[in-house]
């Protein structure tokens, strides 16, 4: 069986799950992985080369897909079209307000570059945007709703760790129970924002560091906390890793609507994940295997979920999958 050659670009927990994931696909490689740490000091939780970010141009034609697991906040806007002047690429971009430009700039580079690029793959955006798109196809009257948790926000606590004086953080989204309660029972209530989630951020910062300036910038932070309820939780190191070492998360999608005579339908999609970016993980590896297909095929450019049939997901062929799953 010829192997898809994966490249991975970052190496934290995500990363590290896309390796994970990859062991689990028989028609996938990891060729190597690429960081901005010094190459010695990364340890791999499978055997695999490592290179700095600076060698991955030498790979140019040795891998078929290059992951990019790096954050959404200040990697991902910058190294997307970058890294798909060279590959295709497939990354986890989830700043939703941001999507359209994210996805202008990695169309720009990739039709320039003869690559593909899919961009905000995961459950959310990812695998949500498809049941939210789904059931408003199927339930043109009604409304969507979407919760998210309770769980760690990877993006949301990269971002928490990027302000100047934090060692480290976790970020929890939480549902507003009321709501979900309310939406459960098929009252389509109007919720803005702030009624559906609350945030809860464990911060460690450094010694010595402005604990509110830090508390300030972390509540205004735009397109992540400034229009929720946001609280910060200053602790140790130790608390840290012994109270929030795990990631979990999960959500749900529901649609509220009814048909034309009147009869009321509630469509749910849900998920509960022991690891976030486990599972994150999974679904940019099913993806990047959509992302050698088309590109095969001649598609170059940018694509989201929405425009990569479901049939390039899977490893078993066309009529494997009519027979056994249709």
């Amino acid at each position: 069986m010829e192997k898809i050659r994966i490249g991975i670009a970052g190496y934290g927990n995500l990363g590290r799950g896309v390796q994970y994931a990859a062991s689990q696909n028989k028609d996938m490689e990891v060729v190597a992985v690429f960081t901005r740490r010094e190459p010695s000091s990364v340890q791999t939780v499978l055997p695999v080369r490592v290179e700095r970010m600076e060698e991955m141009e030498k790979y140019a034609g040795r891998i078929d897909v290059m992951i990019l697991c790096g954050g959404s906040a200040t990697d991902l806007p910058k190294q997307s079209a970058q890294i798909a002047s060279l590959f295709n690429i497939v990354d986890s971009f989830d700043t939703h307000a941001k999507v359209p430009e994210h996805f202008a700039a990695l169309d720009a580079a990739a039709k320039k570059a003869g690559t593909l690029g899919a961009m905000s793959v995961g459950w959310d955006p990812g695998l949500f945007s498809l049941a939210r798109a789904y059931f408003g196809a199927a339930l043109p009257e009604g409304k969507t709703y979407t919760f998210w948790g309770k769980g760690v926000s990877q993006g949301h606590s990269d971002a928490i760790r990027r302000i100047a004086g934090v060692k480290d953080a976790r970020q929890y989204t939480v549902p507003v129970e009321d709501a979900l309660r309310r939406v459960r029972s098929g009252e389509e209530p109007e919720l803005s924002v702030r009624e559906k989630h609350t945030r809860e951020c464990f911060v460690v910062a450094e010694e010595g560091a402005d604990k509110a300036r830090i508390e300030h910038e972390i509540k205004t932070m735009p397109d992540y906390f400034a229009d929720y309820d946001t609280t910060v939780h200053f602790i140790s190191e130790e608390e840290l890793l012994g109270e929030h070492a795990g990631i979990p998360h999960g959500g749900f999608v529901f649609r509220s609507g009814r048909s034309a005579s009147g009869n009321r339908f509630l469509m749910e999609f849900s998920l509960k994940l022991d690891s976030n970016p486990e599972f994150t993980s999974s679904v940019l590896v099913a993806y990047a295997r959509a992302v050698h297909r088309l590109s095969k095929e001649g598609k170059t450019g940018a694509v989201t979920v929405f425009d990569i049939a479901p049939k390039y997901l899977l490893p078993e062929d066309a009529a494997a999958q009519r027979k056994e799953l249709l």
